[in-house]
């Protein structure tokens, strides 16, 4: 069967929903910190070059910019059954060819596409102190900027790690001259860096959002990250765990001309971001529930926004009570992966699993078309006790997404 028909077999069987396989990548110059339920034996299952397997990406039609990496990674496949075999095509594939009945004429006319990317990062220490380009350097190499928003799952962080604290943005009064010595001073050892920025502890079933711009440090808090779909970015921090890190990770999205250049450089970074002196309060988030104890005790489920506040993306929370059957309305497609429980979502069966081997397709995450979302989603937690817990990703132009400055 031909691409063009499994994509129209999956949408049709699924009623415009449809299953993903998981999706890992990884990263060379991290550490894994081993709870993304990926099975310990497959942490390095490509190879110790490749580095350790530290984050899973969910709905992703955006390629994983690692060195050496396959055309495909990072690129969620749609499972489709083709007869008595399992078949997968790419996500990507569907909503080029099909973006209209994936996310609906206006999204495709206005967007161009799914341009959304959602993931789990999961990392024994923290990430080194980088940022993500603005629009401005990012389109100088073919790129596009990258917004970003973090959520921290409970289920998923009963285990905060060694350093659950993330640094964002520069200490007021921080200049151009004290980020060029930094940078001068690659080198020779730790360039100092982090003593020009502010670490702030993590709180589970919190959130932050970071623009494109802003210098971070993520800590060892299991991450959701919905971001703007692109993985452009740029380390400042010169030493890492003891280790050097090298400045072709500086300059990987700088042009070529310009790689050497420290005033270039210094520019990328979004200054009035950075030195907020309200950073927390303009960045950080907390759930925003839409459903009060009572109703969700009537209704059988309550779901809240947990991430907002952006025009690129946003994102849900829904928890569906032990035994209870609901249908979910929404208004744009979305992407879901389940992290608790177990029951029916649509045509599918769902569960938060245990463990998963590299190679294995899972039964938690689905990509939800925007005909299926306006005409209801039905789901079953089939559980007598425990919650079904969902997380639910949206990209641009969701009209119910809360329209909050983080500065008014």
């Amino acid at each position: 069967m031909n691409k063009e028909k499994l994509i129209v077999k999956a949408f049709e069987e699924g009623n415009g929903i449809v299953k993903l396989a998981p999706t890992w990548v990884p990263r060379s110059f991290l550490s894994p910190g081993k709870r993304l339920k990926l099975a310990s034996e497959d942490v390095y299952a490509l190879g110790i070059e490749r580095g350790g397997i530290d984050e899973r990406w969910l709905a992703s039609t955006t390629k994983a910019d690692n060195p050496g990496a396959p055309e495909d990674e990072g690129l969620s496949y749609m499972v489709v059954k083709d007869g008595l075999k399992i078949s997968k095509v790419l996500l990507k594939d569907a909503i080029d060819l099909f973006g209209d009945r994936f996310l609906g004429k206006d999204v495709m006319r206005k967007y161009g596409g799914w341009t959304v990317l959602a993931k789990f990062f999961d990392n024994s220490c923290p990430i080194p102190l980088h940022l993500h380009q603005m629009e401005e350097h990012a389109r100088k190499v073919g790129r596009l900027p990258k917004p970003e928003s973090y959520y921290f799952p409970p289920q998923l962080n009963v285990v905060e790690g060694r350093f659950p604290y993330t640094f964002f943005g520069l200490e007021p009064g921080t200049t151009r001259e004290n980020i060029k010595k930094c940078l001068e001073r690659w080198n020779m050892g730790d360039n100092g860096i982090l003593y020009l920025s502010r670490a702030y502890r993590l709180k589970p079933e919190t959130g932050w959002l970071v623009p494109a711009g802003v210098l971070h440090a993520p800590g060892t808090l299991v991450t959701y990250e919905v971001q703007k779909a692109s993985d452009v970015a740029a380390i400042y921090q010169s030493m890492f765990e003891d280790k050097p890190v090298s400045w072709n990770l500086l300059v990987k999205d700088v042009p070529k001309e310009y790689w050497h250049d420290l005033d270039y450089i210094v520019d990328m970074i979004n200054w009035k971001e950075n030195l907020d002196p309200e950073f927390k309060k303009n960045h950080y988030i907390e759930p925003l529930p839409s459903e009060s104890p009572e109703e969700r005790r009537k209704t059988g489920y309550e779901e809240r926004w947990i991430i907002y506040g952006s025009e690129d993306f946003s994102a849900k929370d829904l928890t569906v009570l032990p035994g209870r059957q609901v249908k979910i309305f929404d208004k744009a497609a979305y992407g879901l992966i389940v992290i608790q429980g177990h029951g029916r979502i649509g045509n599918f069966k769902v569960e938060a699993p245990t463990m998963i081997k590299y190679d294995e397709i899972s039964n938690d995450e689905l990509f939800v078309s925007v005909e299926a979302a306006r005409d209801g989603v039905e789901i079953i937690n089939e559980s007598s006790s425990e919650n079904l817990v969902i997380l639910k990703h949206f990209g641009p132009g969701n009209p119910d997404t809360p329209k909050i400055s983080k500065r008014s």
